[in-house]
């Protein structure tokens, strides 16, 4: 991810959503509390580097494709950063389901 596209980015915040379905199945929250706690405040940092109004991350994909190329400078590293993140608490949500496809 660290040499992630803006465009890469926005696919990987776009599909977070369904990835988190997907990895947490029919877990209750209280089961992966902290992985969740840390994904919101992934998202809420995302969307303050982006300027966008809200923390979902369909809206932050569609920020993060609205800079033009030129118009990036230290937090697109720091998205990228947020992005590998994303995936590790996804891993550990997905580590916790038994009905998981591993």
């Amino acid at each position: 991810m660290s040499d992630s596209s803006p465009a890469d980015l926005a696919i990987t915040f776009r599909s977070l959503a369904r990835r988190l379905r997907e990895s947490r199945g029919d877990l209750a929250d209280a089961s992966i509390g902290q992985p969740l706690a840390t994904i919101d405040r992934h998202l809420a940092r995302a969307a303050a580097l982006v300027h966008s109004g809200s923390a979902d991350p369909g809206l932050i994909a569609s920020a993060i494709e609205a800079v033009p190329a030129n118009g990036w400078g230290a937090e697109l590293d720091e998205l990228r950063s947020i992005a590998l993140d994303l995936g590790r608490q996804l891993r550990s949500i997905e580590a916790e389901n038994p009905d998981a496809d591993r």
